[in-house]
């Protein structure tokens, strides 16, 4: 794994992480909807969930907030974080 001149996960790695804790808190919430009562599922739905978070603010920290929830109140206030790249326009040749 490439880490960057902060000995941070890179960009598009920790997007990565975010997008597959996010799946995996997606899909277990489904299943939660079935079966409420499922201790284990409830802790795996909460460690992903609290992963996910540690995620996005330290996505926000380094690279610039993907969700109104990890902005900055001074970004929030200018918006200028819409000045960066979109996720979908880091991919070299395009998104599709």
């Amino acid at each position: 794994m490439q880490m960057n001149s902060n000995g941070c996960m890179t960009k598009e790695q920790l997007l990565a992480r975010i997008n597959q804790c996010s799946f995996a808190v997606n899909d277990i919430t489904l299943y939660l909807d079935g079966h409420p009562e499922d201790e284990n599922a409830l802790s795996y739905f909460e460690e992903h969930l609290e992963r996910r978070r540690e995620l996005l603010k330290l996505y926000a920290r380094n690279y610039g907030p993907l969700t109104i929830d990890t902005a900055q109140d001074d970004a929030s206030r200018s918006f200028s974080w819409v000045l960066t790249p979109w996720p979908w326009e880091l991919r070299k040749g395009g998104c599709c």
